[in-house]
């Protein structure tokens, strides 16, 4: 009978991942993201849905630890010295945004007859775009660490640092708010301070040791402890001290950055920030009040296309005054024209300080979850005209090529390139290499290789790269179609030299083949060769009979390869991606208690063909 009490919790636990279960899968399938397929979900089983829940704040409550444990992990990518390099950015860029998108966004609410100070709170809160909705399309984006993604991570971190001063405000301007003696204020300036300086004493100079006794002791399930426990404890101080437990969050997860220990961080708060982050955006669906968008759509509808036009108009002007390109302009308004989490922050608190009645509340609340939910809908529409171009190269102290004469042209100077031409060099023979970035050819200058700056897929940097005058041409770049790019060119405009690519896979070197390089090598077959036989030995298997069996399987690949170009020349069309072409022999799965002989299986290769 006990167990009858946690029916009704059983009930909504199942029913939030069951919600999740189906709706993401679905929407990002679509192609809609993640974050609208948990806001439509959590609007479905929701207060003015199935009416599963009746309280979404409660969980809103929890489902804030999501945001804050993805503020920390953010903190672990951001190291000192590359936050100190975004100063500009986040101070610069970031408070001419949030000045800017601020003022107009409160003459707009003045002008639709709101009351100042009600408008300046909607404005503001509205001001605060969404740092969970954004870093999420950022990372399913692979942009967090581009350029552009980080001027956008500068922008979002000054918004939540916008928040603290904020609530002051709101508390100050409240009726009564004056009444607080300058004491107070003093004592609550002092207490955020207090704050700030324990978090980073603690940070600095504790956890590393703390965390160098934990992994002595070899308790995985501790160490997943201490890494909640720093979290939660540095959002608590943060709290206590009046300010944002989000900040606190990913100040800790700051000071944690270089530590020995990030990655086992990570690692350990990951899951339960994916879980209390997807439940954070299941809650904003069920706390949109349909009942108020439905009594005044009209009005909702002309607040949430308003606000967000003027806001990311605003987004865009900022952007191209400060000289930032158009299509990079275009990609901060869409990703940042919402409202976001800090908004309900904000106006909880306006609500408690008699600033807005509970009818504007949920008006506003309402517009700023519409601006959420119609965000990923926007990214997705606008497509290809949100990729801002790639940002120019810093070419300083790189020189270009012109006029090299070498025996050898090596083009690409990633991993691949720089151990190929270990051999090259060691036999005396005279290499010239072009690497198309220039962190790369600086990097490399430190060991004292010279590398000229130059673009292989462009015949007039290959002839000032000397390719028409070299004895072979290594083509080692390691995207598939830049390769195949340079081949085409190089086979085309200088027949005569001799040219060795890179392939990525097997279809690469069948095309590479195609095109007539004189040889190519898939990037990972040598080395996964190597890695197997080793693999033998490890096992207890005789070196000899290793070697044999690791020789056999490259022979077997080989024929294989061999038997697939003849297919794809008499066939005309790709017979591997068809699965039409008969495959070499491969070695049956091993019984238990078998030896492989290398020999014997070749001999049968042998009598079957």
């Amino acid at each position: 009978m006990a167990a009858e009490g946690y029916i009704p919790e059983l009930t909504q636990a199942v029913s939030l991942l069951g919600a999740a279960l189906v709706a993401v899968p679905l929407f990002r399938k679509l192609g809609l993201g993640s974050v609208l397929g948990y806001i439509v979900a959590g609007v479905v089983i929701g207060p003015f849905g199935l009416r599963l829940f009746n309280d979404p704040n409660a969980i809103l409550h929890v489902a804030e630890l999501g945001v804050v444990m993805f503020l920390f992990v953010i903190g672990l990518e951001m190291q000192p010295s590359k936050l100190w390099k975004l100063r500009r950015e986040i101070f610069g860029l970031g408070a001419a945004q949030v000045a800017t998108c601020g003022t107009l966004l409160t003459g707009a609410g003045v002008m639709l007859g709101l009351p100042p100070l009600v408008a300046f709170v909607g404005g503001m809160g509205f001001t605060l775009s969404s740092t969970a909705i954004v870093f999420q399309m950022l990372g399913e984006r692979g942009e967090t660490a581009t350029p552009h993604g980080q001027r956008v991570v500068s922008i979002l971190l000054l918004e939540d640092l916008a928040i603290v001063p904020l609530l002051a405000l709101v508390a100050f301007l409240a009726p009564g708010g004056p009444q607080t003696t300058a004491a107070g204020r003093i004592q609550e300036i002092v207490l955020a301070l207090g704050a700030i300086v324990a978090l980073v004493v603690i940070g600095r100079w504790l956890l590393n040791p703390l965390f160098r006794v934990l992994a002595a002791a070899k308790a995985r399930e501790v160490m997943t402890a201490a890494a909640l426990l720093i979290v939660l404890g540095a959002a608590l101080l943060m709290e206590l001290g009046g300010l944002s437990m989000a900040m606190g969050a990913f100040l800790a997860g700051v000071l944690l950055s270089e530590s020995t220990f990030r990655h086992q961080l990570e690692a350990d708060v990951e899951p339960f920030r994916g879980i209390l982050l997807g439940l954070f955006f299941l809650a904003v669906g069920m706390s949109l009040n349909l009942w108020v968008v439905q009594q005044a759509w009209l009005m909702v509808a002309l607040w949430v296309v308003g606000l967000s036009g003027i806001k990311m108009l605003t987004i865009y002007g900022v952007a191209r005054v400060l000289r930032a390109p158009h299509r990079e302009g275009l990609y901060r308004a869409v990703m940042l024209g919402q409202g976001g989490e800090f908004a309900f922050v904000l106006f909880a608190a306006a609500a408690g300080n008699g600033v807005l009645n509970a009818e504007t509340n949920a008006l506003l609340t309402a517009t700023v979850i519409l601006s959420m939910v119609l965000t990923p809908l926007l990214v997705l529409l606008m497509g290809a005209r949100l990729k801002p171009p790639a940002a120019a190269h810093d070419l300083n102290g790189v020189e270009s090529a012109n006029g090299l004469h070498g025996q050898v042209l090596i083009i690409g100077f990633g991993r691949f390139g720089q151990v190929a031409s270990q051999s090259l060099l060691a036999h005396g023979i005279q290499v010239s290499i072009i690497e198309s970035n220039p962190d790369r050819i600086r990097d490399a200058a430190r060991f004292g290789f010279k590398i000229y700056y130059g673009d292989g897929t462009r015949l007039d940097i290959l002839h000032a790269s000397g390719a028409g005058h070299a004895d072979a041409i290594l083509v080692c770049t390691d995207a598939a179609g830049t390769t195949s790019h340079i081949v085409q060119l190089l086979k085309s405009e200088f027949p005569l030299v001799k040219v060795l690519a890179r392939a990525y896979d097997r279809g690469h070197a069948l095309q590479l083949i195609k095109q007539g390089v004189d040889f190519q090598l898939r990037e990972t077959a040598e080395s996964a060769f190597v890695f197997g036989e080793a693999a033998l030995r490890a096992l207890g298997v005789a070196d000899d009979t290793a070697r044999a069996v690791s020789d056999d399987m490259r022979r077997r690949d080989a024929e294989r390869l061999e038997l697939q170009t003849l297919g794809d020349l008499y066939a005309g069309k790709d017979l591997l991606a068809n699965n039409t072409l008969p495959a070499a022999p491969l070695i049956p799965p091993r019984q238990e208690g078998q030896v492989i002989d290398p020999s014997a299986a070749a001999a049968t290769r042998q009598t079957k063909s």
